[in-house]
């Protein structure tokens, strides 16, 4: 019996922001941010802001549009963050939703039901509330027994995320239904060039099962990796009342030059000694699943997992058209293009993202 995902599923939002959009809504704010602040800019005690364009955004980042949860107040740069309403404790959170909607569908792709599953884990970067856990409020929703919890390892939660219910069905578990849920435009700065380009919006999930019998693809091997950097980091937490926090300063942040330069050359050696553990090359993966950050980094580790030659459609993109969607981009990366795997085939999920974080799992398909 081997530990499969035999289901994926996928929600986005209907309402997209372009690159050109973006550009406009900062540069807007930057001409307005630079005027009111001209004689502190001028005696240097303030920094002028710089402005950004569409052209920069792709080339930096291989992203032309993102989905987000509401686009008017992102785009308004007066405000430029979403405009969401408050929800009573008796409404099902924005969160849940969203996570629901997804896990309905992996469950219609797997063929289960909510009696066949016993574990709920919500994984992904920042969670709506602290408690009660908004996976076991995605639980209730669907109507599941048994238990489910949150967790948080970032851009990586998902690979952390399958780990965890890989254990869980050794554990005894029939299966287990991961969900995926990123708001992430609740905490993006919008007025940082660096950076308020890089989030989409968007909820996946996955039923992981011990099957010989169903389509999917088998759970091979997992490698796990953390390493502390500051390099990626959002404040935002608990504290930050009693600490009369700056709140500007409670979003996310990161030194993207750093991250790519220590990131990729991590991912690829921990890929590249797992697969000889394994007893595999790079030759033998049809498909590498890497996390949607960057075009050029998903580039660079794919050159050196597999050789500067590769054919690069090995490590399909999806983030031009969603963007970073964190946790959830392996996920929707696999939804989107495992169909091309054969059986028999292997293929590579392998996230990174803050902590330092890396996750690598070594998948084969079965087709039943």
């Amino acid at each position: 019996m081997g530990i499969r995902i035999t289901g994926t599923g996928l929600f986005h939002p209907t309402e997209t922001i372009s690159n050109e959009e973006l550009a406009v809504s900062l540069n807007a704010y930057v001409e307005q941010y630079n005027q009111d602040n001209a004689e502190k800019i001028a005696s240097g005690e303030l920094e002028e802001l710089r402005g950004s364009s569409a052209e920069f955004i792709e080339k930096a980042s291989g992203i032309k549009s993102r989905y987000v949860i509401e686009k008017s107040g992102i785009l308004d740069p007066t405000r430029l963050r979403p405009r969401l309403s408050e929800r009573s404790n008796d409404e099902l959170s924005l969160q849940a939703e969203w996570g629901v909607i997804a896990a309905k569908q992996a469950m219609e792709n797997a063929g289960v039901t909510a009696e066949d599953i016993d574990v709920v884990i919500l994984a992904c970067s920042n969670m709506q509330r602290a408690y009660p856990a908004v996976a076991i409020e995605i639980q209730s929703a669907l109507g599941i027994q048994g238990y489910a919890y949150d967790m948080n390892v970032a851009c990586s939660a998902a690979t952390f995320g399958l780990k965890q219910a890989a254990d869980a069905i050794r554990s005894g578990a029939r299966r287990v239904l991961l969900v995926n849920v990123e708001i992430t435009s609740g905490h993006l700065d919008y007025r940082n060039r660096d950076c308020h380009f890089i989030f989409g919006d968007v909820a996946t999930a996955s039923i992981i099962e011990e099957t010989t019998t169903k389509t999917g693809f088998e759970i091979l091997d997992i490698h796990l990796f953390t390493q502390f950097s500051n390099n990626i980091r959002n404040n935002f937490g608990f504290l930050n009342r009693s600490e009369d926090a700056v709140v500007d300063d409670k979003l996310f942040r990161q030194d993207g030059r750093k991250v790519f330069k220590d990131v990729c050359p991590l991912v690829a050696k921990i890929i590249n000694a797992q697969l000889e553990k394994m007893q595999l090359t790079a030759n033998d993966i049809k498909r590498f699943w890497l996390h949607q950050a960057n075009a050029n980094m998903n580039e660079l580790i794919l050159k050196y997992v597999a050789g500067k030659d590769t054919d690069l459609s090995r490590a399909p993109i999806i983030l031009d058209e969603f963007a970073n969607t964190s946790s959830a981009g392996v996920i929707i990366a696999l939804h989107r293009t495992g169909h091309e795997v054969n059986d028999g085939e292997y293929g590579v999920i392998s996230s990174f993202g803050a902590g330092y974080s890396v996750g690598s799992i070594v998948v084969q398909k079965h087709v039943a």
